[in-house]
C-alpha cells in the first residue's frame, strides 16, 4: 500500500527530480505552500488522519499546533541542515521521526561564498552597474585587491567551512580558521592555522562565517567583535542571519570599520526577502523584522554591500542531492533504519 505523503514549499527546480524519481510506493501531494498553523486548517480532516510522511524546507512553522493536527504521523523530513522550525520535543515525545539533510552544501555554498568574495573585492556589482548607466558621469575606479595578498579568517571549519578553506587555499589564501574542533587534515591539506576568535579577527582581511546557529550564538557578531576587526576586513555570511546583529553591522559599515559585507541569509528572510508571498497583513510580523527591512533597505543600496535572497545552496545538483537524501531517507525509516535522523 502507497505511504501518504504531504511535501510542502514545493518549488519548480523540484520538479525535475520527482519526474525521474521512483515514487510508486508514496501517495504525494505537493504544496507550493509552507506549513504553518493558517495553511494546515486548509487541508481536509480526511486527509491529516492518513498522513504518515510530511516534508517541509525552511520557511515552515512546525510546531506542536500544527503536528497535532496529523493523528498517524510517523516522520517529518526536513530539506535542509537546520531543523529549529521543527518542534523536535513534541516528535520525541510522541514517537515521530525527524530527518534532516547534511552537507549538501559543503561545494555548492563555498563556491558562492567565493562568488560573493570575489564580487565585493573586485567590486564587480558597482562597475556592472556603472556601465549599465547610458549617462555615466566622470571617471570611476574600480580598484581591487589580488585574494593571494589577503588572509582569509573562517570562522567554523565544518563541511562547508572546510570546502572554503580548501578554495581560499587555491587562490593562494593564508588561512585562519577558529573552531571548537581542529581538523587536521585542513591544517595538512589546506595549511589551516587555527587561532582563538581575537587573533582571528585581529588578522583576517576576509572574515566568512560558517557556525551553525543555537540560541547561545545570536548575535554572536555584533560591535564589540565588529570593533576587533583591526585590518578593515570584508564580512561574508552565508550561515544564518541569526548570528549577525545587523543593526551593529550597518554601523559598523558607516564607521568604516568593515571593508565591505556580502549576505545571502538574514534573520526575518521570509519577511525581508519574500515579504508579499508570506506577510500580507503587516500585524502578522514582528516589530524585529520591519526593523531588519528598513536596515536592509538603507545598506543595499551601499556600494560595498551584497545582499542575495539565501541563494547559496541553489543549484540543480544540491536541489537534487537534498531531494534523494529526503526521500531514501524515509523510506529507510519506514524499514526500520536510522539514517540522517535527527530524533
Amino acid at each position: 500500500m502507497a505511504i501518504d505523503m504531504l511535501l510542502f514549499e514545493y518549488r519548480k527546480p523540484e520538479e525535475k527530480f520527482f519526474e525521474e524519481y521512483d515514487t510508486s510506493c508514496f501517495n504525494i501531494r505537493f504544496f507550493n505552500e509552507v506549513l504553518n498553523e493558517t495553511t494546515v486548517e486548509t487541508i481536509p480532516e480526511e486527509v491529516l488522519e492518513n498522513i504518515t510522511v510530511i516534508s517541509v524546507f525552511i520557511d515552515s512553522i512546525v510546531n506542536e499546533a500544527v503536528l497535532k493536527k496529523f493523528k498517524n504521523l510517523r516522520v517529518v523530513a526536513a530539506r535542509s541542515t537546520g531543523v529549529d522550525h521543527i518542534d523536535i520535543d513534541y516528535c520525541r515525545k510522541n514517537h515521530i521521526a525527524v530527518t534532516n539533510v547534511q552537507n549538501y552544501g559543503a561545494t555548492t555554498v563555498a563556491q558562492y561564498t567565493f562568488a560573493l568574495i570575489l564580487a565585493l573585492i573586485r567590486k564587480v556589482i558597482p562597475a556592472n552597474l556603472y556601465m549599465k548607466n547610458k549617462e555615466k558621469n566622470g571617471c570611476h575606479h574600480f580598484l581591487g585587491r589580488d585574494l593571494k595578498a589577503l588572509t582569509l579568517g573562517v570562522v567554523g571549519t565544518g563541511a562547508i567551512g572546510g570546502s572554503v578553506c580548501q578554495l581560499g587555499s587555491d587562490f593562494g589564501m593564508k588561512l585562519l580558521a577558529y573552531d571548537l574542533v581542529p581538523k587536521e587534515e585542513l591544517i595538512v591539506k589546506a595549511g589551516v592555522k587555527y587561532v582563538d576568535m581575537p587573533e582571528l579577527l585581529e588578522q583576517a582581511d576576509v572574515i566568512s562565517i560558517h557556525v551553525p546557529y543555537v540560541n547561545d550564538n545570536f548575535n554572536m557578531f555584533s560591535m564589540p567583535m565588529f570593533e576587533k576587526m583591526k585590518r578593515v576586513p570584508y564580512f561574508i555570511n552565508t550561515s544564518r542571519g541569526e548570528l549577525v546583529n545587523l543593526r551593529d553591522l550597518k554601523e559598523a559599515l558607516d564607521k568604516k570599520l568593515i571593508a565591505g559585507a556580502a549576505l545571502d541569509v538574514l534573520t526575518c528572510e521570509s519577511f525581508t526577502f519574500r515579504c508579499e508571498e508570506y506577510c500580507p497583513a503587516a500585524e502578522i510580523c514582528q516589530a524585529e523584522c520591519f526593523d531588519e527591512l528598513k536596515i536592509v533597505e538603507q545598506i543595499v543600496n551601499y556600494d560595498n554591500v551584497i545582499i542575495t535572497p539565501h541563494i547559496a545552496y541553489e543549484t540543480q545538483e544540491a536541489i537534487d542531492y537534498i531531494l534523494a537524501t529526503s526521500m531514501n531517507s524515509i523510506r529507510d525509516f519506514l524499514k526500520g533504519g536510522n539514517s540522517n535522523r535527527v530524533i
